[in-house]
């Protein structure tokens, strides 16, 4: 079973990510400038189906692509979801709530996946030819 710290530490173990802590405490990890994931602030695009308030504990993680963010969402049995606030944009959302169904491994691969999304080419191939993807 995943857990929100698996995710906080296999992002800050990627080469040159940082953590960013916004004015409410919710936590961004960044390759240089760019986001990789974030813990979303509650926002009116997701929203609890049975009682309609806003859902505080989205997390969202930039994907390669289209491709990959419906192969995600067809495996009926992950966490992933989105919204139509994310139609055409290449990220996936996952409540925390949720990462019970996720393994260590799932996480790791979805933060390094869009860690790789994200990094500069020469950091992300040095990375993948020195360390590549480890097993957690």
């Amino acid at each position: 079973m995943a857990t929100f710290d698996d995710i906080r530490r296999f992002a800050l173990a990627l080469p040159e990510v940082t953590e960013h802590v916004s004015p409410s405490g919710r936590p961004a990890w960044r390759v240089r400038k760019k986001l990789i994931g974030c813990l979303r602030d509650e926002r009116p695009d997701a929203v609890d189906a049975e009682t309609g308030d806003r859902l505080d504990d989205v997390l969202l993680f930039r994907v390669a692509d289209e491709g990959a963010k419906q192969a995600m969402l067809s495996d009926p049995s992950a966490a992933y979801f989105t919204t139509p606030h994310f139609d055409g944009w290449p990220a996936i959302l996952v409540r925390i709530t949720h990462l019970d169904r996720l393994t260590p491994e799932d996480v790791s691969e979805l933060v390094t996946e869009a860690w790789l999304c994200q990094a500069p080419k020469r950091v992300a191939k040095a990375w993948l030819d020195d360390a590549g993807p480890q097993p957690r």
